[in-house]
């Protein structure tokens, strides 16, 4: 990174901070998914900045909340499997957070994680397959929803391990976009 503009430097201390504190998290507060979001999801602004060498648009602000908002929902889901030994042990979760609520919060969070990548769509110009994939991604958001409604171990993770066909729903749908759209 060093190699980089200086606007993409100082977002990297950023990155470094968030990295270099996310394990510790789950000793301080109940949100380390958060955390561990904003730690993948700080990659958006680093982009843009690496590209233009310009503080980055509100389009990178938004998809680095998606990448929050997603990461949050599927690693609650992977929390779910540990929360017995979390209990246990003494360390803080999202999964131990939302209690009960868990799975509506997940819900939530995936539902938002939708809106704000239907939103980065509009205003990135995608087309019609962009939506296609968020509609396949929205149908695997509801396939995890039944793997976790039991609330059972393997279903949990089986759910998390689901976000991967989630994120490629969407990925695909970026590429068919750009591959496929008029002009």
């Amino acid at each position: 990174v060093l190699l980089m503009n200086p606007l993409t430097i100082a977002l990297s201390v950023v990155a470094l901070v968030l990295a270099v504190s996310y394990p510790f998290m789950k000793r301080f507060h109940h949100l380390p998914q958060v955390h561990l979001g904003a730690a993948f999801g700080w990659a958006v602004p680093m982009a843009f900045a690496a590209q233009t060498g310009e503080f980055p648009p509100p389009l990178a602000w938004l998809l680095f909340v998606a990448t929050i908002l997603w990461t949050t929902a599927y690693d609650t889901m992977y929390a779910m499997v540990d929360r017995p030994d979390d209990l246990k042990i003494g360390v803080k979760s999202s999964a131990i957070l939302f209690g009960e609520a868990d799975r509506l919060i997940i819900g939530i969070l995936q539902g938002l994680t939708l809106v704000a990548l239907a939103l980065v769509g509009m205003q990135a110009g995608l087309g019609g397959f962009f939506y296609l994939g968020l509609g396949i991604a929205a149908l695997l958001a509801l396939y995890q929803q039944y793997l976790i409604h039991d609330r059972n171990p393997k279903g949990c993770f089986q759910a998390f391990l689901n976000n991967n066909w989630f994120g490629l729903a969407v990925f695909a749908g970026i590429i068919a976009s750009y591959l496929f759209s008029a002009g």
